[in-house]
């Protein structure tokens, strides 16, 4: 077996946390998946797995080499796919990665629209609330939300969102509306930490950033929880503008302290290549772009 197919091993095994299950997914025997690893483990000088009753997990050493075996191959991925004329016809594998609500609410309906039109295209999509990067994990698209870092990524700017606080109009006919940021610690508070660990919340007063620390009446573990929450009249929440742009149209929701709300965030859709991208990433990246730029609660003018 030759270093890219081990590295491939290393990768699966990684994924399904079970030799078997590994050697069933690259159709090969469980010995061969254990002499695949060894041959890994005895040239590096490590140890990459840890073995239990329970099944095996890598070692930080693997965690490690995992990442770079990943690099490693979408490299050899792309050159295979603009040799074979991938750059010229949309066709492959394309991985991107999304916060989780965008992903559902907004990115979802785009992304199926792009596969009937693209059918040679199959998608791998990570829906979850942290911030991915690119390089190291091999990604071809992300939407991050927030300033850009200094890197070599391309972006396209789709809009942009800003953090709100509502609650449903019957908890603020039962308690009033807060009329200040300091007025919330008398009020009924329903946290996500999803959005922040810490229960404090960032507002601009008089020009400068206050940020108000609570006492939370519920904490959720996603942003899905504390808006069901609070549109059942449990309390006030804070989250992004666009997770909760249908509630606030319908009325079931309502926003508060508006005159107190930070700047705009800007949303970018970032991939790596450039004019050089794989022609699933050019194409993945214009339909969306033009989309998202689209879509109201991204930009509240349209």
């Amino acid at each position: 077996m030759d270093r890219q197919q081990e590295m491939q091993v290393l990768l699966a095994v990684q994924s399904d946390l079970s030799l078997a299950a590994a050697a069933r997914r690259l159709a090969v025997s469980a010995p061969t998946v254990s002499r695949a690893i060894g041959a890994l483990e005895r040239r590096l000088g490590v140890a990459l797995l840890k073995r239990s009753t329970r099944g095996v997990s890598l070692t930080a050493a693997g965690e490690r080499f995992a990442v770079d075996c990943r690099r490693i191959l979408g490299e050899v991925h792309e050159a295979e796919a603009a040799a074979s004329g991938l750059h010229l016809e949309a066709r492959g594998l394309l991985t991107l990665a999304t916060p989780l609500l965008f992903g559902q609410q907004l990115l979802m309906p785009i992304i199926l629209d792009y596969l009937e039109a693209y059918p040679q295209v199959q998608i791998i999509g990570d829906f979850s609330d942290r911030r991915p990067n690119l390089h190291e994990e091999g990604l071809d698209v992300a939407v991050l939300v927030g300033d850009l870092p200094d890197s070599s990524l391309f972006a396209r700017n789709v809009g942009s969102i800003h953090p709100i606080v509502c609650a449903s109009p019957g908890y603020l006919a039962q308690h009033g509306q807060p009329l200040d940021p300091q007025a919330l610690s008398s009020h009924h508070i329903i946290h996500s930490s999803a959005d922040s660990r810490v229960p404090e919340w960032c507002f601009q007063q008089q020009g400068q950033s206050v940020s108000v620390t609570l006492r939370p009446r519920l904490s959720c573990t996603t942003h899905q929880a504390a808006i069901a929450a609070c549109c059942r009249g449990a309390g006030l929440t804070r989250c992004m503008s666009y997770q909760v742009h249908r509630q606030l149209q319908s009325g079931q929701l309502q926003a508060v302290l508006g005159d107190y709300q930070t700047a705009a965030i800007p949303v970018h859709l970032v991939y790596r290549e450039g004019r050089k991208a794989a022609a699933k990433v050019r194409s993945f990246v214009d339909f969306s772009v033009a989309r998202l730029r689209a879509e109201p609660s991204l930009n509240p003018e349209l």
